[in-house]
């Protein structure tokens, strides 16, 4: 497992990629559309043969606002504003993320 992102004051701001699961396909990186996925060769294993995805190093220090654009669950919750949501509204709507619902390996999981 490799967490590419950060922690401040305000949370964990990580998006996690099963580097024993991600096959460096790319589906991830042609459906996000704030571009914060690469591919390659990868920075936490360089031993590695083949690609995986990553969070570029330029996208690790804002993933908190390069990936809000996807995330108006936290938000709206069916267009009404809502405080929180609930942890399995949390949970469902993560797998509806552009990155995740195209990973067919279920590689990709956002901390927030």
């Amino acid at each position: 497992m490799a967490n590419w992102g950060y922690q401040d004051g305000s949370g964990k701001y990580f998006i996690t990629i099963d580097t024993d699961k991600c096959d460096g396909c790319g589906a991830c990186v042609e459906a996000c559309p704030q571009g914060v996925l690469e591919v390659g060769e990868d920075p936490a294993d360089p031993l590695r043969d083949e690609p995986v995805a990553f969070a570029g190093e330029e996208q690790r220090k804002k993933l908190k606002f390069a990936c809000s654009p996807c995330k108006t669950y936290l938000t709206s919750v069916d267009g009404a504003e809502s405080s929180m949501p609930t942890p399995e509204l949390l949970a469902e709507e993560r797998q509806k993320l552009p990155c995740v619902a195209v990973c067919d390996k279920a590689a990709i999981t956002h901390s927030w």
